[in-house]
Formats: structure tokens, C-alpha cells, sequence
């Protein structure tokens, strides 16, 4: 079973950027799709970005896109999310999530990192 720890939250002013990590152990990384979820005060979890199990495929959030790059380092086990141009409603918890081959959910979860966008 995959474990999933993610690093680079922060607080940021407006317009800057950040870049998160999240490492994964426990099991054989390429056999995951990875993904970032985000959830902010008061409001559900939402969907931010997606990279296949190779990297050769990634998706993005409407409010996303274009703001973000995802990608992933298989041998180094790490997913990353690089925002640009961050507004304050980008402040949320982040979280990491892995989806195993052969499975439609995302079963394995990080336990999130803080980003906080200031005015």
C-alpha cells in the first residue's frame, strides 16, 4: 500500500507561486495515477490536477489551467504541482492522492499541506 507525504505549502502574496511535492512509499509508484485535490474553508473537496501512471497524460481544473504544471519523477517516487499567478481563492489544504492500476478511485490519500494566498 501506497504512503503519500506532501511538502511546499506555504503562504504566498498573490501572484506568486509555489511548488508542491508529494512522496510516495510503500509500493511500486508507476503502478499509480497521480493526482491533487484541494479543499478550502467551508467548501468541499475540488479537483486540481492529474498525471497518468508514465506522465504521458495530465489534466487540469477549469480554474486551473494554464496556472498549473503537474508532473512526476518515477524514479524518485515524487509527484509535483507547480502554481503561478495564485490568487487568494487557491488557498486551501492540498492533498496528494494516488489511484492504483485497474482501480476507478483514488483509494490512498496524503494527509495535505497548507497554502495560503495573501491579498
Amino acid at each position: 500500500q501506497v504512503q503519500l507525504v506532501e511538502s511546499g505549502g506555504g503562504l504566498v502574496q498573490a501572484g506568486g507561486s509555489l511548488r508542491l511535492s508529494c512522496a510516495a512509499s510503500g509500493s511500486t509508484f508507476s503502478r499509480y495515477a497521480m493526482g491533487w485535490f484541494r479543499r478550502a474553508p467551508g467548501k468541499e473537496r475540488e479537483f486540481v490536477a492529474a498525471i497518468g501512471r508514465s506522465g504521458d497524460t495530465t489534466t487540469y481544473a477549469d480554474s486551473m489551467k494554464g496556472r498549473a504544471t503537474i508532473s512526476r519523477d518515477n524514479a524518485k517516487n515524487t509527484v509535483y504541482l507547480q502554481m503561478n499567478s495564485l490568487k487568494p481563492e487557491d488557498t486551501a489544504v492540498y492533498y496528494c492522492a494516488a489511484r492504483e492500476l485497474g482501480s476507478n478511485s483514488w483509494g490512498h490519500w496524503g494527509q495535505g499541506t497548507q497554502v495560503t494566498v495573501s491579498s
